[in-house]
């Protein structure tokens, strides 16, 4: 669990610094006047931002760069790398996971298989990769 959580905490990172790219983008296409971050387009780019960015990774070899580093990647129960579909779905899910306070991760905790409430739902799971020395 600290695994994971160490990965989130790097992807966020990342996911904040692209939300800052696009942040200074969309001010230099308004003429400088700063964007009000409640409108609801600028919502919906961010989201679709972190959408792009998990499920990007996730489908090309099953690793963030948090989970890169971390030695974590995500595959199928059978061992196989994300299909799309699966990894939107995941997305989704962990969105619901979040937005119940975290319980949906936390439940990883108390899961005999050690998955997630994402997990569950798509058929994934985190498997640790060895150390290479």
């Amino acid at each position: 669990m600290l695994r994971r959580l160490a990965a989130g905490f790097y992807d966020t990172l990342l996911i904040t610094g692209l939300w800052m790219m696009i942040g200074f983008v969309t001010v230099g296409f308004g003429g400088g006047e700063a964007i009000p971050s409640g409108t609801l387009w600028f919502q919906i780019l961010l989201f679709a931002l972190a959408a792009a960015f998990f499920i990007m990774f996730w489908c090309s070899g099953g690793q963030t760069l948090g989970m890169r580093a971390w030695r974590l990647q995500l595959a199928t129960d059978e061992g196989n790398s994300i299909p799309l579909r699966t990894a939107t779905l995941r997305f989704v899910c962990a969105c619901v996971s979040l937005g119940a306070l975290g319980a949906g991760f936390f439940w990883a905790l108390f899961d005999r298989d050690r998955l997630t409430w994402h997990d569950r739902v798509c058929g994934t799971r985190m498997k640790l990769l060895p150390s290479v020395r």
